[in-house]
């Protein structure tokens, strides 16, 4: 199996102090380099930095999926199970309204994974997954 290296995503966010307090304080990504246009996130060990900007269009559509309404685009990582779980968790006690609902998506077949879908406060989705095999079962056919 390939190493996973880090990845890099710049999105569109419309206040940087709602995204400190989204990334920063709720997802608990560490803050790195900044100006007043932009920060960077140790997003799970990948590079996320939120660009101001005046315009941001919400996801464009929406993918059946398992009998949901996924949105497109939308970007986040797989967690180990106990991991996602805790975020799930923390995400219910801070009332964070929920696109899609955590779940236990392809119950009983190849790909069986936890999943959630949610906006941050500047509209851009996220799914967050988990396997309780990531190796086995991320690509699993």
């Amino acid at each position: 199996m390939m190493k996973l290296t880090p990845f890099h995503l710049a999105i569109p966010v419309k206040n940087l102090e709602e995204s400190r307090l989204f990334y920063g304080q709720l997802l608990e990504c560490e803050e790195g380099r900044s100006t007043k246009h932009w920060i960077d996130y140790n997003f799970f060990g990948h590079q996320l930095v939120c660009h101001i900007s005046k315009t941001i269009a919400k996801a464009s559509c929406e993918n059946p999926v398992d009998n949901k309404q996924v949105p497109i685009p939308h970007f986040g990582v797989v967690l180990e199970m106990e991991k996602w779980q805790e975020l799930r968790d923390k995400l219910i006690k801070h009332k964070i309204k929920f696109v899609v609902k955590p779940y236990i998506r392809f119950k009983g077949k190849a790909g069986e994974q936890a999943t959630m879908f949610f906006y941050d406060p500047s509209g851009n989705a996220l799914e967050f997954k988990a396997f309780n095999d990531i190796q086995g079962e991320l690509f699993k056919k």
